[in-house]
Parts: structure tokens; C-alpha cells; sequence
């Protein structure tokens, strides 16, 4: 027992005197520490200085629930001409965390990046003012021998250059410039954020990502109910015309025997039919408008789906290392940096001998 603790002891107090050992072989390289720090803190100051300071667009906005009351009482009626006004089929896809992941999608990056704004009096493609203050353009050249290249036209028709130029661009936004979240799993207010070193271009990308998902979305919402509301218009705009001519019919039917022997029933006989006509699509026109104005109800009730409620406005945020900042985080850095390296290198000696 004895020996065990003496053991221990010795243990202990050879790893005291190790720890002494080492950490007065490090303060005796203190002018090597000193000259790391320097470095690295000169190196900080560098990268102060040519870093690009990063803006931040931020919009948020809330997404509004189905309304799937207020029309029951028409349901028996819209039923009648096929309707349906439930107005919840296409809700489904943007609920929960789907409609997060719509923004981070290929189709709406895409769509927003081939927009066309006006950005200091000067029209040009928002993927072209990315390409443009990156310097894209002359990395291409360098690296993939590209001279020029347009993203103006049709996107269906682009070559594969320009689907790879895009898909990297992209993947780039996800993982590094766009940023979409919930502010409160409880609540539905979503914010989104674009973060860039051109001030003017995270705005306007911003701006147009929430106005083109905004537009797909609605699109996409009240897609049934719109067509519904442009069958019946036909419906309506068809049976009218017929309604007008069985009209016009009647009155050419009576003039063609305007002084008719009230005795001679058969004279009547054509005006008769033609009001018949006029009847049945005035009752069948009535029916028409009734449901065609269901229809515009339940539209109108479905849109719109997204309510904007901050907008990014300038100046941005700005995201940037101060100088002294990176003095000193680069002085700490380079000076642990060269700890670590010396007591690894002194830890090997002690190895090898």
C-alpha cells in the first residue's frame, strides 16, 4: 500500500515538474511568440482591410391560413355546376416547412436571378450584376476558356454551360448567401435573408426572390379556382350570345307578320318557339352568372396568400471585421498557433531521445 502511494507520488510530482519544465521551455521562446503574434496581427490588420464587408437584405413576411368557411352556404349551389370551393386543394404543398424549402429551390432562384431591374438608371439581369462585381467573367476566361457569355432568352433553351453556370451559382446562394427561417416555430412569420458585398444587389434580389415565391405561390393556390372562374366566363360570355340572338329572333318573327289575324294561330307559331328559346337560356344564363360570381368569391377569398411586412430598406446592415478586431484576433491566433507547433516539436524531441 505504502509503495503504491509513494508510487503516486512520484507520478504526480514528475508530471508537476514536466508541466514546470514545458512551460518554461515555451517562456524562454517568448521572442518567438512575440514576433508570431506580431505577424499574425499584421496578417489580421490585411485581412481587415481587403475583406469585403457583407450586406444584408432582410425581408419578412407572413403566410396566411386557409379560410375554409363563409361559402358553405353556396356549396349546395356550386355544386350544381361542378364547383368546388373549398379553397384548402393546393394548400397542402406550402404548409409547414415546404414553403422554406421553395425558396431555396433551383426554379425560384433561378427565376429571380434571370430578372430584369434597374439598378442606378442601368437595366441589367440580376445574374449579371452578381457575375459582374464578382469578376466572374474573368475567372471563365482564365480558367474554362470562356470569352462571353448571355443569359438573356428563353431558360428552356439555355446550353450547358449556362444550366452549370447557373446550378453552381445556386448551390452557392444555399449555402452561403440565402438564409430562410421561421422567426417562431409557433408562429407563422417568416424571414428571409440575403447576404452579399454589393449593398445594391442583395436589396433588389431580396426584393424579387419574395415577389417571384410570392407569385408561384398564388399562382399555384388559386390555380383551380381561376380556371373555374374562366369556364364559366366562356359559359356565360357563349350562352349570352345565343340568348341575344334568340332575342333578336322574336322580334324578327313578329315583324314578319306584324298585322297577324288574331284567328290564325299558326302565325304565332314562330314567335312562340323563339320565346321558348329565350326562356330556357335566360334561365340557363341566370344559373351561369350565379355561379360564375361563387367562383370570383372563392378567389378572391384565397388571394392574396402572402403579406409582406418589412421590406429591406438602405443602408444595409453592414457585417464587418474592424481593424482592430482582426489585430487582435490575428495577434492570438499566431501566437497560440507557434505555442502549439513548439510544444508538439518539444513533445517529439522527448520521444525520440
Amino acid at each position: 500500500m505504502d509503495k503504491n502511494n509513494d508510487s503516486e507520488e512520484i507520478s504526480l510530482k514528475e508530471l508537476i515538474l514536466k508541466l514546470r519544465s514545458g512551460f518554461n521551455y515555451i517562456k524562454s521562446k517568448w521572442a518567438i511568440i512575440l514576433l508570431s503574434g506580431i505577424l499574425g496581427g499584421a496578417l489580421g490588420l490585411l485581412y481587415s482591410i481587403f475583406k469585403k464587408p457583407i450586406y444584408t437584405a432582410t425581408s419578412t413576411f407572413v403566410l396566411e391560413e386557409n379560410k375554409t368557411g363563409g361559402l358553405s352556404q353556396y356549396a349546395s349551389l356550386a355544386s350544381m355546376a361542378g364547383i368546388d370551393i373549398g379553397g384548402g386543394g393546393a394548400g397542402g404543398i406550402f404548409q409547414g416547412d415546404n414553403i422554406l424549402e421553395l425558396y431555396k429551390s433551383r426554379v425560384m432562384i433561378e427565376k429571380t436571378l434571370l430578372t430584369p431591374v434597374n439598378i442606378n438608371g442601368k437595366n441589367e439581369l440580376l445574374i449579371d450584376r452578381y457575375i459582374d462585381y464578382n469578376k466572374l467573367r474573368n475567372k471563365w476566361k482564365e480558367k474554362d476558356h470562356i470569352v462571353s457569355i448571355s443569359f438573356n432568352g428563353n431558360p428552356e433553351k439555355f446550353n450547358r454551360k449556362q444550366d452549370s453556370i447557373i446550378t453552381n451559382i445556386v448551390e452557392l446562394f444555399n449555402k452561403k448567401v440565402l438564409n430562410v427561417e421561421k422567426l417562431d416555430k409557433k408562429l407563422s412569420i417568416i424571414k428571409v435573408d440575403v447576404a452579399t458585398s454589393d449593398e445594391l444587389f442583395s436589396k433588389a434580389f431580396n426584393i424579387k426572390l419574395v415577389e417571384t415565391v410570392n407569385d408561384f405561390y398564388t399562382q399555384t393556390k388559386t390555380k383551380k379556382s381561376y380556371q373555374n372562374v374562366q369556364v364559366l366566363q366562356k359559359q356565360a360570355d357563349s350562352v349570352k350570345r345565343i340568348l341575344n340572338y334568340s332575342i333578336g329572333g322574336v322580334a324578327s318573327a313578329i315583324d314578319a307578320a306584324p298585322n297577324a289575324n288574331p284567328l290564325l294561330q299558326t302565325l304565332r307559331v314562330p314567335s312562340q318557339k323563339k320565346q321558348v328559346d329565350v326562356q330556357a337560356n335566360s334561365a340557363i344564363y341566370s344559373e351561369i352568372v350565379k355561379n360564375l360570381e361563387i367562383s370570383k368569391i372563392s378567389l378572391r377569398q384565397e388571394t392574396p396568400l402572402i403579406q409582406v411586412i418589412d421590406d429591406p430598406v438602405l443602408p444595409l446592415p453592414i457585417d464587418r471585421l474592424s481593424k482592430s478586431k482582426g489585430v487582435i484576433l490575428g495577434g492570438f491566433l499566431g501566437g497560440f498557433l507557434i505555442v502549439v507547433l513548439i510544444s508538439v516539436r518539444k513533445f517529439f524531441d522527448i520521444i525520440l531521445k
